[in-house]
């Protein structure tokens, strides 16, 4: 199995996906993962795990502001003129 350090910049659907199905109220400090990568700076991440691959996403402050509001986004679209519209919500 192979692991991946991921940034939040190169957060993709896939992975916040995974991220909102395992902490769906978001992520504790008991959640959190402190290693040292190659460079010896100290990094903090939550993992996610696939089939084939763990993936270790760093914590941050718009990584936690991305998971907050996932739902907010996946709910937005885009008119016709491509301006954002909310669906209409049962």
């Amino acid at each position: 199995m192979k692991r991946v350090i991921v940034d939040y910049q190169k957060l993709t659907q896939n992975i916040l996906d995974l991220l909102v199905e395992k902490y769906p109220d978001g992520y504790d400090d008991i959640d959190i993962i402190k290693f040292k990568n190659a460079k010896n700076e100290s990094i903090e991440a939550v993992e996610v795990r696939t089939d084939d691959t763990i993936y270790l996403v760093k914590v941050s402050k718009r990584l936690a502001d991305s998971i907050e509001n996932y739902e907010d986004d996946k709910n937005t679209d885009l008119d016709s003129s491509g301006n954002d519209f909310i669906d209409d919500l049962d």
